[in-house]
């Protein structure tokens, strides 16, 4: 019998500002975090909207990217300590992400055939903000980085419940980073249709309502802390699944048996029945091919009383930062006895939450929706 995987820590440097407390205070706002940037619209000179992480860190931590994922899982590691973790012999680190530290690539692509100072270049390196990680406090478990694109952070928390079912590690701490809201890459999403950068986000970013467009380009890095021994936890993940729509790089596939598969694969695997479910916490990009499927999903799988929700149109898509943003979303509302759905500013879907409410009993379970075809559902058991 697998022994119980809780989360014990939360850690998140968002674009409501740095540290969980800054996430939680936007969500139970109902605002957006997004800001009209300059620089941001149809050309050069015009503004638009995007959700960018403020300055912050430690200087001597690096690049900004690097500043974010090391406070983010600092604040998971000290939360967790606080809450009656202790490390033990075999602490493992999974760092997931899809587009690591753009800004400095594009400055080393800028620089042409100049070299870069070799602390910044080293600094860059994926690898690095782990060793950092690990050295500084003395972890010696596994550790790696991956990416599902952005079904990123659930895929890493259900690789981390392996290691430690498998007994290859005694704790886990999963972070998750994005910081690749520059102009090009920003623009490319709109140009694709999904990002919407003309209008404010509650406008653009409307999840099962009628009028959506699409999301609102973020960034994000958020950590947790897993362990299998006893703690103050804020839930219980008890189990998950993951498929691959095997269908096109970018478009969801009109079929969506393989999504439906990933949540009544994750349902099985986590022992829970769908009329045990009382929330969805949806992938919820705003976009129509995000809402066909999920609607898809809510339907083929959970009974009527299951409601769904996206906190997408407050904080914005982070790509491979929002799955876990989402799940640490999950965890403040279990801790702070409210489920921060957005108000709904449209005809909707008639299972979708009508604004913030206190949570009811029963589990949630989250879809995360990565492009190119990844798609990832796990469970949770709050308190």
């Amino acid at each position: 019998m697998r022994s119980k995987t809780d989360i014990c820590g939360i850690g998140a440097v968002t674009a409501y500002g740095w540290g969980r407390e800054s996430l939680w205070e936007g969500l139970a706002s109902g605002v957006p975090c997004a800001q009209f940037a300059d620089g941001f619209g149809e050309t050069p000179d015009q503004p638009g909207w995007v959700a960018h992480v403020p300055q912050g860190g430690r200087d001597r931590d690096g690049s900004l990217h690097a500043r974010a994922l090391l406070a983010a899982a600092r604040e998971a590691i000290e939360d967790a300590g606080a809450r009656g973790w202790t490390p033990g012999r075999r602490v493992g680190v999974i760092s997931g992400g899809v587009r690591e530290d753009l800004r400095t690539w594009d400055r080393l692509t800028e620089m042409g055939e100049q070299l870069m100072y070799r602390r910044e270049f080293i600094g860059m390196m994926p690898s690095t903000p782990i060793a950092t990680l690990m050295a500084e406090f003395g972890f010696h478990g596994p550790s790696m980085a991956t990416s599902a694109m952005c079904a990123t952070g659930s895929a890493a928390v259900l690789t981390a419940k392996m290691w430690l079912d498998a007994g290859m590690a005694d704790d886990v701490v999963v972070v998750t980073t994005d910081l690749s809201a520059t102009r090009p890459m920003v623009r490319n999403f709109v140009h694709c249709g999904v990002a919407v950068t003309d209008v404010p986000p509650l406008e653009a970013c409307r999840p099962f309502q009628e009028g959506t467009r699409g999301f609102t380009f973020s960034e994000a890095a958020v950590a947790v802390v897993l362990t299998q021994r006893k703690t103050e936890s804020y839930a219980t993940l008890r189990g998950g699944a993951m498929t691959h729509e095997a269908h096109n790089a970018m478009a969801l596939d009109p079929d969506p048996t393989n999504a439906v598969a990933a949540v009544t694969g994750a349902l099985e695997n986590a022992n829970a029945a769908p009329s045990d479910v009382r929330y969805l916490n949806a992938h919820g990009t705003g976009t129509k091919l995000c809402h066909r499927t999920e609607s898809q999903i809510l339907e083929a799988v959970f009974p009527k009383e299951t409601e769904i929700y996206s906190i997408k149109p407050l904080t914005g898509h982070s790509q491979s930062g929002s799955a876990l943003t989402e799940i640490a979303a999950i965890c403040l509302a279990a801790e702070r006895d409210l489920v921060p759905a957005p108000k709904p500013v449209a005809e909707g879907h008639s299972q979708l939450m009508d604004g913030p409410s206190r949570p009811e009993s029963g589990l949630t379970v989250k879809t995360s929706i990565g492009m190119g075809g990844y798609v990832a559902a796990v469970v949770l058991e709050t308190a």
